[in-house]
């Protein structure tokens, strides 16, 4: 049987009841405006039936459900799973076990070669301060080093010289430890400190094994989601790094240059096409290069709805975005940075076409000229159009423009702000046809 999602053995009737929020911070939260929809909502009956005898998955008639209502709370991290390529949806139950298992053995690797050089990794505690020097010298103050008062052992007993990549990761460390402690601390999930271990030890395993991006601060905001709904560690760990491949270019940085610019510079010229007087304005406020949706595009609009409402909105971007050949490009590249792609319009029949997402659909009909743009973009520029008329009146400044975004935070609706961006992207595509 394939893995279950963590709070799937705890049948509950509400959202809250999955996702509970402590009592002193409800007021603090955005209003949850997702609710589960018998007949829309993927439930965990239609779930299984969608799967044949064999362990086949009927991907299509999953990705209807996922795009009319998302997916109720109990199977969310198996799904995710298989929209995020983790796993062929054309793959036996037998296969996908075979698979799960060297998976976890994989991971059980790395996280005891990340121990023998910090020894706290895996003991359900972690670090919070600096463990080495900028040039790889130990700090000799243990007691600084963990969330733990028992700190013995935070640093391995390893004197021998570290090489770059070592002391880069041990670097890190204490920065994730940092915003561990900062992340999702509205939920009483995280008042378990084994779970906020579990956080910063996939963080830090990622962080080691994935050396060329390394560990960059808004990457425990996505990773925190897979560690609530995917029980094993091992499991959570590869649901994140598949989500880390789709966005992992907007975390590479220099002292020059985030990666993330790229889509702004993207966005600019979305918005340019769509509406050339916002865009004017934005230029005129000094916004030319974007920077006031640097947070929605590097965490996933993580800060601009609640826990619950956030994960329904990746869910169903997932879902729009989906292609069948996800899993078997993952499989071919051992460069996770690389994307699938495609090179102008497509010719398949009806029945595969099914398998798509709504926006890959779209994509392959309008042909090669907006292939790399993320949905995540159109969905910023529909957010950006919705409030034309307010930037234009209001905003004089680029402050006023971050507050007018501001302001929208947690009071945005998802499924609308999706189908605005779906009719956002058919704008541009009409547009750009034209030029």
């Amino acid at each position: 049987m394939d893995n279950l999602c963590l709070f799937q053995r705890h049948p509950a009737t509400g959202l809250e009841d999955y996702f509970p929020i402590k009592p002193e911070r409800v007021a603090d939260v955005p209003k949850t405006r997702f609710k589960l929809r018998s007949g829309k909502t993927l439930s965990a009956r239609r779930w299984q039936a969608a799967f044949s005898q064999d362990g086949i998955l009927d991907i299509a008639s999953v990705l209807r459900r996922i795009q009319r209502g998302g997916i109720h709370p109990s199977i969310k991290g198996v799904v995710w799973e298989f929209l995020l390529g983790c796993f062929d949806p054309n793959s036996t139950s037998g296969e996908r076990n075979e698979l799960r298992q060297r998976r976890r053995e994989q991971f059980a690797a790395w996280k005891a070669e990340c121990r023998k050089m910090v020894a706290i990794m895996g003991s359900a505690k972690y670090i919070t301060a600096p463990i080495i020097t900028d040039d790889g010298q130990p700090i000799e103050d243990p007691s600084r080093n963990s969330n733990s008062q028992d700190n013995n052992g935070a640093m391995s007993q390893t004197v021998a010289p570290l090489d770059k990549k070592a002391i880069q990761w041990k670097r890190c460390l204490h920065q994730i430890g940092l915003d561990v402690v900062r992340t999702d601390r509205t939920l009483i999930f995280y008042d378990n400190e084994a779970n906020q271990s579990k956080l910063w030890d996939i963080l830090a395993i990622y962080a080691w094994v994935d050396n060329d991006i390394g560990y960059v601060q808004g990457m425990s905001d996505i990773c925190s989601p897979m560690v609530i709904l995917l029980e094993n560690e091992a499991d959570a760990f590869w649901c994140f790094e598949h989500v880390m491949r789709r966005v992992r270019e907007n975390f590479r940085c220099d002292t020059n240059f985030m990666g993330v610019q790229s889509q702004l510079t993207t966005l600019s010229q979305v918005i340019k096409v769509i509406d050339p007087n916002l865009h004017q304005h934005i230029e005129e406020v000094d916004g030319g290069e974007y920077l006031f949706a640097f947070r929605m595009l590097m965490v996933l609009f993580r800060r601009e709805f609640s826990f619950v409402d956030s994960l329904y909105l990746w869910e169903v971007m997932w879902a729009m975005e989906y292609n069948p050949n996800l899993y078997a490009s993952y499989w071919e590249l051992s460069d996770p940075s690389a994307a699938v792609s495609q090179n102008g319009p497509i010719k398949i029949n009806n029945k595969l076409l099914k398998q798509y997402g709504k926006y890959e659909r779209a994509k392959m009909k309008g042909g090669s000229t907006d292939q790399k743009i993320a949905l995540a973009v159109f969905l910023v520029a529909s957010v950006l159009e919705t409030k034309n008329k307010r930037f234009l009146k209001e905003a004089k400044g680029l402050d006023d423009v971050v507050r007018i975004l501001g302001d929208m935070s947690g009071n945005l609706d998802a499924k609308k702000a999706l189908n605005k961006a779906l009719k956002v992207h058919r704008k541009y595509i009409n547009k750009v046809k034209k030029l």
